[in-house]
Protein backbone atom coordinates (compact mmCIF):
# COMPACT_ATOMS: atom_id res chain seq x y z
CA UNK A 1 0.00 0.00 0.00
CA UNK A 2 2.88 2.35 0.75
CA UNK A 3 4.05 1.95 -2.84
CA UNK A 4 0.59 2.68 -4.26
CA UNK A 5 -0.39 5.70 -2.14
CA UNK A 6 2.27 8.11 -3.56
CA UNK A 7 0.59 7.74 -6.97
CA UNK A 8 -2.32 9.82 -5.66
CA UNK A 9 0.06 12.68 -4.89
CA UNK A 10 0.90 12.84 -8.58
CA UNK A 11 -2.59 12.25 -9.99
CA UNK A 12 -4.03 14.96 -7.77
CA UNK A 13 -1.03 17.27 -7.84
CA UNK A 14 -2.21 20.92 -7.45
CA UNK A 15 -0.84 21.59 -10.93
CA UNK A 16 -3.64 19.48 -12.42
CA UNK A 17 -6.53 20.77 -10.29
CA UNK A 18 -7.56 23.64 -12.64
CA UNK A 19 -7.90 21.27 -15.59
CA UNK A 20 -9.75 18.75 -13.41
CA UNK A 21 -12.21 21.45 -12.31
CA UNK A 22 -12.74 22.42 -15.96
CA UNK A 23 -13.35 18.77 -16.82
CA UNK A 24 -16.13 18.45 -14.25
CA UNK A 25 -17.61 21.81 -15.27
CA UNK A 26 -17.93 20.78 -18.91
CA UNK A 27 -18.99 17.25 -17.95
CA UNK A 28 -22.03 18.77 -16.25
CA UNK A 29 -22.49 21.42 -18.99
CA UNK A 30 -21.78 19.23 -22.02
CA UNK A 31 -24.99 20.30 -23.78
CA UNK A 32 -24.35 24.02 -23.30
CA UNK A 33 -21.11 24.37 -25.26
CA UNK A 34 -19.89 23.31 -28.69
CA UNK A 35 -17.12 20.71 -28.84
CA UNK A 36 -14.86 23.16 -30.69
CA UNK A 37 -15.32 25.71 -27.92
CA UNK A 38 -14.56 23.12 -25.24
CA UNK A 39 -11.44 21.89 -27.09
CA UNK A 40 -10.08 25.42 -27.53
CA UNK A 41 -10.81 26.19 -23.88
CA UNK A 42 -8.97 23.09 -22.63
CA UNK A 43 -5.98 23.84 -24.84
CA UNK A 44 -5.73 27.37 -23.48
CA UNK A 45 -6.18 26.31 -19.85
CA UNK A 46 -3.62 23.50 -20.24
CA UNK A 47 -1.00 25.88 -21.60
CA UNK A 48 -1.61 28.51 -18.93
CA UNK A 49 -2.03 26.28 -15.87
CA UNK A 50 0.24 23.32 -16.67
CA UNK A 51 2.80 24.12 -19.36
CA UNK A 52 3.66 27.62 -18.10
CA UNK A 53 4.09 26.62 -14.41
CA UNK A 54 6.18 23.61 -15.51
CA UNK A 55 8.43 25.96 -17.49
CA UNK A 56 8.78 28.10 -14.36
CA UNK A 57 9.57 25.00 -12.31
CA UNK A 58 12.38 23.95 -14.65
CA UNK A 59 13.74 27.49 -14.59
CA UNK A 60 13.71 27.48 -10.78
CA UNK A 61 15.22 23.99 -10.74
CA UNK A 62 17.97 25.10 -13.13
CA UNK A 63 18.78 28.07 -10.90
CA UNK A 64 18.62 25.89 -7.75
CA UNK A 65 15.64 27.78 -6.35
CA UNK A 66 13.68 24.53 -5.89
CA UNK A 67 14.85 20.96 -5.42
CA UNK A 68 11.73 18.90 -6.13
CA UNK A 69 8.45 19.12 -8.02
CA UNK A 70 6.67 18.68 -4.68
CA UNK A 71 8.42 21.88 -3.41
CA UNK A 72 8.45 20.81 0.22
CA UNK A 73 10.59 23.68 1.54
CA UNK A 74 8.52 26.65 2.77
CA UNK A 75 10.87 29.29 1.38
CA UNK A 76 10.88 27.61 -2.05
CA UNK A 77 7.08 27.76 -2.20
CA UNK A 78 6.80 31.54 -2.26
CA UNK A 79 7.71 32.21 -5.90
CA UNK A 80 5.45 29.42 -7.31
CA UNK A 81 2.50 30.60 -5.18
CA UNK A 82 2.98 34.23 -6.25
CA UNK A 83 3.19 33.07 -9.87
CA UNK A 84 0.09 30.93 -9.41
CA UNK A 85 -1.83 33.91 -8.05
CA UNK A 86 -0.98 35.97 -11.14
CA UNK A 87 -2.03 33.09 -13.41
CA UNK A 88 -5.42 32.83 -11.70
CA UNK A 89 -5.94 36.59 -11.91
CA UNK A 90 -5.09 36.46 -15.62
CA UNK A 91 -7.59 33.64 -16.18
CA UNK A 92 -10.32 35.45 -14.28
CA UNK A 93 -9.82 38.65 -16.24
CA UNK A 94 -9.25 37.25 -19.72
CA UNK A 95 -10.65 33.72 -20.05
CA UNK A 96 -13.00 32.48 -17.34
CA UNK A 97 -15.55 35.27 -17.31
CA UNK A 98 -18.52 35.41 -14.98
CA UNK A 99 -20.82 35.78 -17.98
CA UNK A 100 -19.81 32.62 -19.85
CA UNK A 101 -18.46 30.32 -17.12
CA UNK A 102 -20.16 31.46 -13.86
CA UNK A 103 -19.54 28.43 -11.63
CA UNK A 104 -15.99 28.01 -12.90
CA UNK A 105 -15.33 31.72 -12.37
CA UNK A 106 -16.20 31.41 -8.69
CA UNK A 107 -14.11 28.25 -8.38
CA UNK A 108 -11.03 30.09 -9.60
CA UNK A 109 -11.88 33.10 -7.43
CA UNK A 110 -11.96 30.78 -4.43
CA UNK A 111 -8.71 29.20 -5.59
CA UNK A 112 -7.13 32.66 -5.71
CA UNK A 113 -8.08 33.33 -2.09
CA UNK A 114 -6.82 29.87 -1.05
CA UNK A 115 -3.50 30.51 -2.80
CA UNK A 116 -3.08 33.93 -1.21
CA UNK A 117 -3.90 32.56 2.24
CA UNK A 118 -1.36 29.74 1.78
CA UNK A 119 1.21 32.30 0.65
CA UNK A 120 0.49 34.54 3.62
CA UNK A 121 0.92 31.64 6.05
CA UNK A 122 4.41 31.01 4.69
CA UNK A 123 5.46 34.39 6.08
CA UNK A 124 4.32 33.23 9.51
CA UNK A 125 6.39 30.05 9.10
CA UNK A 126 3.22 27.98 8.74
CA UNK A 127 3.06 25.36 6.03
CA UNK A 128 -0.17 24.10 4.47
CA UNK A 129 -0.57 21.02 2.32
CA UNK A 130 -1.20 22.34 -1.19
CA UNK A 131 -2.36 18.88 -2.23
CA UNK A 132 -5.12 18.94 0.39
CA UNK A 133 -5.92 22.53 -0.49
CA UNK A 134 -6.42 21.55 -4.13
CA UNK A 135 -8.37 18.31 -3.71
CA UNK A 136 -10.68 19.76 -1.03
CA UNK A 137 -11.42 22.82 -3.21
CA UNK A 138 -12.21 20.54 -6.14
CA UNK A 139 -14.50 18.39 -3.97
CA UNK A 140 -16.54 21.36 -2.72
CA UNK A 141 -16.79 22.72 -6.27
CA UNK A 142 -18.13 19.43 -7.68
CA UNK A 143 -20.48 19.12 -4.71
CA UNK A 144 -21.82 22.59 -5.56
CA UNK A 145 -22.23 21.72 -9.23
CA UNK A 146 -24.16 18.62 -8.27
CA UNK A 147 -26.62 20.66 -6.22
CA UNK A 148 -26.79 23.69 -8.52
CA UNK A 149 -27.53 21.69 -11.67
CA UNK A 150 -29.66 19.13 -9.78
CA UNK A 151 -27.77 16.26 -11.36
CA UNK A 152 -28.14 13.94 -8.41
CA UNK A 153 -25.00 11.96 -9.22
CA UNK A 154 -24.43 9.88 -6.11
CA UNK A 155 -20.99 8.62 -7.09
CA UNK A 156 -18.76 11.59 -7.98
CA UNK A 157 -18.75 13.41 -4.63
CA UNK A 158 -18.19 10.24 -2.52
CA UNK A 159 -15.41 9.30 -4.97
CA UNK A 160 -13.73 12.68 -4.46
CA UNK A 161 -14.13 12.40 -0.69
CA UNK A 162 -12.38 9.04 -0.89
CA UNK A 163 -9.64 10.69 -2.97
CA UNK A 164 -9.22 13.27 -0.20
CA UNK A 165 -8.41 10.42 2.14
CA UNK A 166 -5.99 8.80 -0.31
CA UNK A 167 -4.21 12.09 -0.98
CA UNK A 168 -3.90 12.80 2.75
CA UNK A 169 -2.58 9.29 3.36
CA UNK A 170 -0.10 9.61 0.50
CA UNK A 171 1.29 12.86 1.92
CA UNK A 172 1.74 11.20 5.31
CA UNK A 173 3.36 8.10 3.82
CA UNK A 174 5.74 10.28 1.80
CA UNK A 175 6.48 12.22 5.03
CA UNK A 176 5.72 15.45 3.15
CA UNK A 177 3.33 16.82 5.77
CA UNK A 178 2.18 16.54 9.34
CA UNK A 179 -1.51 15.96 10.18
CA UNK A 180 -1.71 19.63 11.20
CA UNK A 181 -0.48 20.78 7.79
CA UNK A 182 -3.03 18.52 6.09
CA UNK A 183 -5.86 20.00 8.15
CA UNK A 184 -4.70 23.55 7.37
CA UNK A 185 -4.63 22.69 3.67
CA UNK A 186 -8.10 21.16 3.89
CA UNK A 187 -9.50 24.30 5.53
CA UNK A 188 -7.73 26.68 3.14
CA UNK A 189 -9.11 24.82 0.14
CA UNK A 190 -12.67 24.23 1.28
CA UNK A 191 -13.63 27.40 3.19
CA UNK A 192 -13.24 29.90 0.28
CA UNK A 193 -15.11 27.50 -2.01
CA UNK A 194 -17.92 27.16 0.52
CA UNK A 195 -18.07 30.94 0.94
CA UNK A 196 -18.40 31.56 -2.81
CA UNK A 197 -20.78 28.62 -3.17
CA UNK A 198 -23.57 30.77 -1.76
CA UNK A 199 -23.10 33.28 -4.59
CA UNK A 200 -23.82 30.83 -7.39
CA UNK A 201 -25.97 28.06 -5.93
Amino acid sequence: MKKILPIFSYIFHPLFTPIQACFFFFLFHIADYKIEQISAFFLQISIITIVTPMALYYLLRFTNKVDSIMIADMEQRKIPLIFQSFIIILLLRKTISLEYYPELHFFFLGALFSTLFALGLLYTKTKASLHMLAISALTVFVFGLNIHLQIGNIYIVPFLLLMNGFVASSRLVMEAHTPRELIIGLLLGSIPQLAFLFLWL
